[in-house]
């Protein structure tokens, strides 16, 4: 486990009693959705909030993964997209 410390944030005040002496499993969900944010918007990476949480990257992708979150954004056209180009490389070398 990862070593700790207090912090302060304001939360609407019926949210605050669900914030309150948690086990350690539930600890680590909120304290990874609490970083997930940060992933999204490229500040930090899987690894690097994994680091953070003291567990490993591919945990911490099966946290999101049960929560709902994908590991991969990619629409299907995306990656209809992203192989096409594949192939389209691939064709062109010997």
């Amino acid at each position: 486990m990862a070593a700790t410390e207090s912090v302060t944030i304001k939360v609407p005040v019926g949210m605050s009693k669900y914030l309150k002496a948690v086990d350690s499993k539930t600890e680590l969900i909120r304290n990874a959705l609490l970083l997930y944010p940060y992933i999204l918007n490229q500040t930090i990476s899987h690894g690097g909030a994994a680091e953070i949480l003291g567990i490993r990257k591919s945990e911490l992708i099966d946290i999101y993964d049960k929560l709902g979150y994908s590991y991969l954004d990619m629409t299907m056209d995306g990656l209809d997209s992203e192989l096409e180009a594949f192939r389209q490389l691939k064709k062109g070398r010997p």
